[in-house]
C-alpha cells in the first residue's frame, strides 16, 4: 500500500505543521476468543478500536494525514463532523483536511490480530487452548492497532482502556484497574506511539517491589511485575529477574541522578515474539525463550541479564528522551548496549560481561561493518522500510563500542554527567546528534566535533596491527602501530588503546608484563612508551578493548598464539585473540582449516562458558562456509572427535560439559556418533553428569532427523511427550529439516507460497529447511529463489519479508555461478525496493567471502 512506507520529509513536514495535546484510545478484544482458524468468511479475524485524538495545527486549514493499518474502518469524525470513511481512508491513511487550530479527531475502526509479531498478536497455546495478546511496535506497527500520528517526534500522553475477556488480565504502560467489565489505565507521561503497550490474556503474574531513598526527604516506590504464559509458570525464575531489575534501578539512579519517570516497572515474557525485548516505558515486553525449559549456561542468564539492563536504560535513553526520527536511532539503541553491559558489570553477579562484550557483540559490528550496507552510527534513514533495516550491527553493538572508546577519549565522569545534563535537558522531547554532543563538550571541555565525524558519522573498520622493531641488545628499538582502512571505508580514526606486551613464563604461561595506553592517529603511530622493552612474545594492540577495530598479529605474535593460545592467563586478552583470529578467518587471511585446528587443541582450556560456545558457532561456520568441499567430512569428524573427547573429560554436571554435548551434537555425522546421540535419547547410554532434559532431546532429535536416523513418527511421539508451544516449534523445526526432496518442497511451500503459518512457526521451518549436509536437496531452490523474492517482498509485512528473504538465500549453494545469479537479479532489479536489495547485497556479500575464504583454505591445502 502506497501510504505504509512513511518518509522522513513526510514526518518532517507533518511534525512542523502539528503538536498532539493527547490520545484516548478504546479496545475491545473480546474477539480474541474464537475457534480455530485466522480468518472468517475470507476476512481476517478483527477487534474493536476507537481512538481519540486531540491535536493542534500550526496552520489552520492545511491538510494533512493520521495513520491507520486497519481492513475497515466504520466511522470517522473531525472537530464533530463525520466524514466519510471510504474517501478518507485507503487503507493506511486518513486523510484530515480543513484543520482547525484545535482539533479532534475520532477514529472507530476495525483492526487485524497478527501472526507476525507485529501489532497485536495473537497466539494460542497448544498445550490448553488459551489465547494470549500482546504488541509489538516497533518502528511503526502502532497503526495496526489503533489511529494516531506514527512517528517518534510526535509523542503525547495517552490513556487506554481495554474490554477483554472474562477471566483476563490487562496490563498497559500505565497502572491499571478493572471496572464493569472494562480495564482502565492511568494517563501516561508524553511518549512516542512506538512504546506504547498493552498485554492480555490468562497469563501468570508474579510481583514485588523496589523501594529507594532519593536523598531529598521523599521515597520513590515502583511496583514491580513480571509475567509468563501459564504453561511456563513452573519454569519461571522470577526472583532473578527482579534481583537484577533492583540491581539495574540501583544502578542506574546512582548514576543518572533523574528518578525512573514511568511509575511501575512490568516486564513480560510473550510468545512467537520477533525481537529480543522492547523497551515500552512500565510494561517491558521479552521474548518467553528467556524462561528457560532446561538447564543452560551461566552464559544464558547473563544474556538474559543484558537484556534486562539494555530494556531499562532505555527508559531514559529512549523513552524519557527520544530521537527527533530513525536517523539517530542510535542516541537510544546505542547507549542501552553500552549502558546494559557497564551496568551487567557494575551492579550484577555477571562482572566478566566486558568479555562477552568483546567476543560476541563486537563480532555482530564487526560483520555488519564489513558488509556493502554498512552506514555510520548516525544514519540516513529515508523511510521505515530504511529503518526496519538498521537495527543492526552497527547501531547496536558498533555504536556501543563507539561509546566505550568515546568514555575513553574523555573520561567516565564527563561523560555520565553529559548524561544526566541530556536528560534534565531533553526531558520528555526528542534530539539529534548535537543536542549530545553539546553537553558532552561542557563536561569534557573537548571538541566533539572532530569525535564524531571520525566515529558517527564515517562507515567502516580500521585494522591495527603492530610492527615491532628489535635492537642489537635485543630489547625493542621502535614499536609502531599500523593502521589500515578498506578502500571503500577510507577513514582512518583517532583511537585511544592499549598496548600490551605478553612473554611466556618458567610456568608455562602466558601473561602480560608491561602495558602503554596510547593515542593511535593516522597511519603509523611510534609508541616512545615501549622503546626498551625486552622482547615481547605477544603484542596486543588493542588490550583490555578500549577501541573497536581489527586487531592483527604480527608474525611473531600469530607464532605465538598457534603454540599458546590456551596459556593465556587473562580471560579478557583471551577473548580479544580468538575474536581477531576469528576476523583473520573471515577475512581470508587466515586459513579456515587453522582457525578449526586452533579450536581443537585450546578451547579445551577455555574457562568462560561464554567464549567457548562462541567458539563453537564459529568453528561450525569455519566447517559450514570456509573450508574446501572435500574437507568438510575430515573436519567434521575432527570436530566431533574433539567435541565428544571434551564432553568426555569435562567436569560431570558441569555447564561446560553441556556447551560440548550441545556442540558434538550438531557436529555428529557418523554411525557411531548418531548411534550415541540415539542411546542417550533413548535412556540406553548415560554420560555421568549430563542431565538429558527435555530441551536436549530436542537438539539430540533434530540431528537424528537431519541425519535420516529418525523419522516422523519419533517427532510425533516426542511431541506426545512434550505437547507445549515450544515443543510445537522444534517438531515444526525437525519436520523441515528431513532429507527429503517432498519435505523441502512442502515446507518451501508453506514459507513462500501461503501465509498460513505464523511468524515463529515459519522461522522454525526456515532453520529446519536450511541443513548443510543437504546441499544437494537445496540446489534446485537457488533459482527459484530469485523468481519470488520481490513477490514475497510486496506481499508480506516487513519482517516476514526480511526472515523469508535472508533466511532462504541459496548460501550453501557457495559457487561462483550463484554469485553470478545473485548479481543478474541485482542488475535487473535496480528499481525494486531499497530495502530488498540491501538484504540481497548483504547475502551477496557473504557468499563471496565464502568463496574467498574458501580460495585461501585451498591455498593451505596446497601447501601442505
Amino acid at each position: 500500500m502506497p501510504g505504509e512506507n512513511l518518509t522522513r520529509d513526510e514526518a518532517r513536514e507533518r511534525a512542523a505543521l502539528l503538536s498532539v495535546d493527547g490520545y484516548d484510545v478504546s479496545l475491545d478484544v473480546r474477539s480474541a476468543v474464537f475457534g480455530e482458524g485466522d480468518v472468517e468468511d475470507g476476512a481476517p479475524r478483527t477487534f474493536r478500536s476507537v481512538t481519540t485524538i486531540r491535536f493542534r495545527c500550526a496552520e489552520p486549514g492545511a491538510t494533512s494525514f493520521a495513520d491507520l493499518v486497519a481492513p475497515s474502518v466504520t466511522a470517522v469524525s473531525l472537530n464533530g463532523h463525520d466524514l466519510d470513511p471510504g474517501e478518507v481512508f485507503d487503507g493506511t491513511r486518513i486523510v484530515l483536511e480543513d484543520l482547525a487550530a484545535d482539533n479532534e479527531l475520532v477514529v472507530d475502526a476495525q483492526c487485524a490480530y497478527s501472526r507476525t509479531g507485529e501489532g497485536l498478536h495473537r497466539f494460542v497455546d497448544p498445550e490448553d487452548g488459551e489465547v494470549y495478546l500482546y504488541t509489538q511496535y516497533e518502528p511503526a506497527d502502532s497503526r495496526r492497532v489503533f489511529a494516531n500520528f506514527e512517528q517518534p517526534d510526535l509523542k503525547a500522553p495517552f490513556r487506554f482502556e481495554v474490554r477483554a475477556p472474562e477471566g483476563w488480565t490487562v496490563w498497559s504502560n500505565g497502572v491499571g484497574e478493572r471496572h464493569d467489565g472494562v480495564w482502565r489505565f492511568a494517563e501516561t507521561k508524553p511518549i512516542s506511539t512506538y512504546i506504547t503497550c498493552v498485554v492480555a490474556g490468562p497469563y501468570h503474574y508474579v510481583t514485588d517491589s523496589y523501594t529507594r531513598d532519593l536523598g531529598d526527604g521523599t521515597t520513590l516506590e515502583i511496583p514491580l511485575g513480571a509475567l509468563c504464559r501459564k504453561g511456563l509458570a513452573p519454569h519461571f525464575d522470577a526472583d532473578d529477574v527482579f534481583l537484577v531489575t533492583k540491581q539495574g534501578l540501583d544502578f542506574f539512579h546512582d548514576h543518572f541522578d533523574y528518578p525512573y519517570p514511568f511509575g511501575k516497572y512490568d516486564q513480560a515474557f510473550v510468545p512467537e515474539y520477533n525481537l529480543g525485548a522492547m523497551e515500552n516505558p512500565g510494561l517491558v515486553t521479552f521474548r518467553e525463550e528467556f524462561i528457560f525449559r532446561g538447564r543452560v549456561t551461566r552464559a544464558s542468564y547473563e544474556s538474559r541479564a543484558n537484556v534486562v539492563l539494555h530494556e531499562m536504560a532505555h527508559m531514559w535513553f529512549g523513552d524519557l528522551v527520544t530521537m527527533e526520527w530513525w536517523d539517530d536511532l542510535w542516541l537510544k539503541e546505542s547507549f542501552a548496549d553500552f549502558m546494559g553491559a557497564f551496568a551487567l558489570v557494575g551492579a550484577t553477579r555477571f562482572e566478566n560481561g566486558w568479555i562477552t562484550f568483546a567476543n560476541r557483540r563486537k563480532a555482530w559490528a564487526y560483520r555488519a561493518d564489513q558488509l556493502p550496507s554498512t552506514h555510520p552510527v548516525t544514519a540516513d534513514i529515508r523511510d521505515l522500510q530504511d529503518a526496519k533495516l538498521n537495527f543492526d550491527g552497527i547501531t547496536y553493538a558498533k555504536g556501543a563500542s563507539v561509546l566505550k572508546q568515546l568514555v575513553a577519549y574523555v573520561g567516565q565522569d564527563a561523560f555520565l554527567e553529559g548524561a544526566r545534563r541530556y536528560f534534565k535537558r531533553h526531558a520528555y522531547g526528542n534530539t539529534r546528534l548535537g543536542d549530545l554532543l553539546s553537553v558532552l563538550e561542557e563536561t569534557s571541555g573537548r571538541d566533539m566535533g572532530v569525535w564524531a565525524r571520525s566515529w558517527l558519522q564515517t562507515a567502516g573498520v580500521n585494522s591495527l596491527t603492530p610492527q615491532v622493531l628489535l635492537g642489537a641488545d635485543g630489547r625493542i628499538d621502535e614499536l609502531a602501530v599500523l593502521q589500515e582502512a578498506p578502500e571503500s571505508h577510507p577513514e582512518l580514526r583517532p583511537h585511544r588503546v592499549a598496548i600490551g606486551l605478553y612473554r611466556l613464563t618458567p610456568g608455562g604461561t602466558l601473561e602480560r608484563y608491561t602495558r602503554a595506553e596510547v593515542d593511535v592517529d593516522g597511519a603509523r603511530t611510534v609508541v616512545p612508551e615501549l622503546v626498551g622493552e625486552e622482547t615481547p612474545e605477544l603484542v596486543l594492540v588493542n588490550d583490555d578493548d578500549l577501541t573497536y577495530c581489527k586487531t592483527r598479529f604480527d608474525e611473531t605474535s600469530l607464532e605465538t598464539l598457534r603454540g599458546h593460545l590456551g596459556d593465556l592467563t587473562d580471560p579478557l586478552a583471551r577473548a580479544l585473540c580468538w575474536s581477531a583470529l576469528w576476523n583473520m578467518t573471515r577475512d581470508a587471511l587466515l586459513p579456515a582449516r587453522e582457525f578449526v585446528g586452533l579450536v581443537l587443541r585450546f578451547a579445551g582450556r577455555e574457562s568462560d562458558i561464554g567464549v567457548l560456545q562462541m567458539l563453537h558457532t564459529w568453528a561450525n561456520s569455519s566447517l559450514v562456509h570456509y573450508v574446501v568441499p572435500d574437507w568438510r567430512e575430515t573436519g567434521g569428524r575432527l570436530l566431533a572427535e574433539g567435541a565428544l573427547r571434551e564432553l568426555r573429560q569435562a567436569a560431570p554436571g558441569s555447564e561446560h560439559q553441556l556447551a560440548w554435548a550441545r556442540f558434538f551434537t550438531t557436529v555428529a555425522s557418523d554411525e557411531a556418533d548418531l548411534a550415541l546421540l540415539r542411546d542417550l535419547l533413548d535412556g540406553t547410554s548415560t554420560i555421568e553428569g549430563l542431565d538429558v532434559d527435555q530441551e536436549l532431546r530436542w537438539a539430540f532429535l533434530e540431528q537424528l532427523t537431519v541425519r535420516g536416523v529418525a523419522d516422523e513418527k519419533d517427532l510425533a511421539a516426542e511431541l506426545a511427550r512434550d505437547d507445549t508451544a515450544s515443543g510445537k516449534r522444534h517438531q515444526v523445526r525437525c519436520l523441515a529439516a528431513r532429507p527429503s526432496a517432498a519435505v523441502k518442497a512442502q515446507a518451501w511451500a508453506q514459507v513462500v507460497e501461503s501465509e498460513a503459518l505464523s511468524n515463529a512457526l515459519g522461522e522454525a521451518t526456515i532453520g529446519g529447511w536450511v541443513q548443510s549436509s543437504q546441499r544437494e536437496l537445496l540446489a534446485p531452490y537457488a533459482e527459484k529463489y530469485f523468481t519470488v523474492i520481490e513477490r514475497v517482498w510486496e506481499q508480506r509485512s516487513i519482517q516476514i519479508g526480511m526472515d523469508v528473504v535472508r533466511g532462504l538465500f541459496p548460501s550453501l549453494a557457495d559457487s561462483e555461478e550463484t554469485l553470478e545469479a545473485t548479481d543478474a537479479w541485482l542488475a535487473a532489479h535496480e528499481s525494486a525496493a531499497p530495502a530488498l536489495r540491501r538484504l540481497v547485497l548483504e547475502a551477496r556479500d557473504d557468499l563471496a567471502r565464502t568463496l574467498r575464504g574458501q580460495a585461501r583454505d585451498a591455498e593451505a591445502a596446497g601447501a601442505v
